[in-house]
């Protein structure tokens, strides 16, 4: 199955009414850089793309304006927005940003599911450049069997305190797959397959848990959980959860940014000597 399929996380976002303070805490933080899309520039407000190092084509952007505040939400892909947008508001959605119409590059809204984690909906472009880059980059991955490299979002988390509510919804809205996760060393927590033979996302289950939480993060690969986090912490970061590990070896920690909002760090499992 193509990593484009619709209902599949592809994208975040990172709404500011300032890009400059998010690019220079997560620029140097994760070897991000950043490009104005001209395109999707709007009304004297920005909208830049966000790019992993080494990375051939964005993963997510900093949209300026009117986006509820500071804030991060995953953006799923739809193949008809319009549709999608009534079907989810009767499953009980809420409407944060109704479709808009994004020149040639795409078809936009915003929601928020019942537990109040905000996501977006947008469609495949329709510009012609941007389709050649993004067939172009597809391809490239399929044959290269593609791995996510540091400073790219390769997972993404949903916490939640209504365990039932939210994998409902996500069951009924994108036919999303969760199964409880075997090397989470006992921790409530599920593995999302959004489609594809792989779990692309985790759900982490605080239903009843002091001090739960509900959200909705990316999570970005690096190399050092531990020296991430505390240089993320010396420029202003909070942690919520970690540095800590699983019995497989893989490396997490949840993390606020100076505007408080969510992401995850983690690494992969070390392989076995000799393997």
């Amino acid at each position: 199955m193509s990593f484009m399929a619709p209902g599949s996380v592809v994208w975040f976002e990172i709404g500011t009414a300032d890009p400059k303070p998010v690019q220079d805490f997560y620029g140097p933080l994760l070897g991000w850089t950043f490009e104005v899309d001209t395109d999707s520039s709007v009304d004297g407000r920005t909208y830049t793309r966000i790019m992993a190092p080494g990375a051939p084509w964005p993963m997510g952007a900093i949209q300026q304006g009117d986006t509820g505040g500071e804030v991060i939400n995953l953006s799923v892909l739809s193949a008809d927005v319009h549709d999608d947008v009534d079907r989810l508001a009767k499953l009980g959605a809420q409407v944060l940003v109704p479709v808009t119409q994004v020149g040639e590059v795409t078809v936009f809204a915003r929601l928020a599911d019942p537990q109040g984690n905000t996501f977006s909906l947008f469609s495949r472009t329709t510009s012609a450049d941007f389709t050649e880059r993004a067939e172009a980059t597809e391809e490239h991955m399929q044959q290269a069997s593609f791995t996510p490299q540091p400073g790219s979002m390769a997972w993404f988390e949903i916490g939640t305190t209504d365990f039932e509510a939210t994998t409902g919804f996500y069951e009924a809205a994108f036919g999303w797959r969760f199964e409880k996760d075997p090397t989470a060393d006992g921790k409530p927590y599920y593995s999302v397959f959004t489609g594809g033979d792989w779990p692309a996302g985790g759900l982490y289950d605080h239903s009843g848990q002091a001090g739960g939480a509900d959200y909705a993060m990316p999570c970005i690969l690096v190399t050092d959980v531990p020296a991430t986090t505390t240089a993320a912490v010396d420029s202003g970061a909070g942690i919520k959860r970690g540095p800590e590990s699983n019995p497989d070896g893989l490396v997490f920690a949840r993390l606020t940014d100076p505007h408080g909002n969510r992401f995850g760090l983690f690494s992969r499992p070390a392989h076995p000597q000799g393997a």
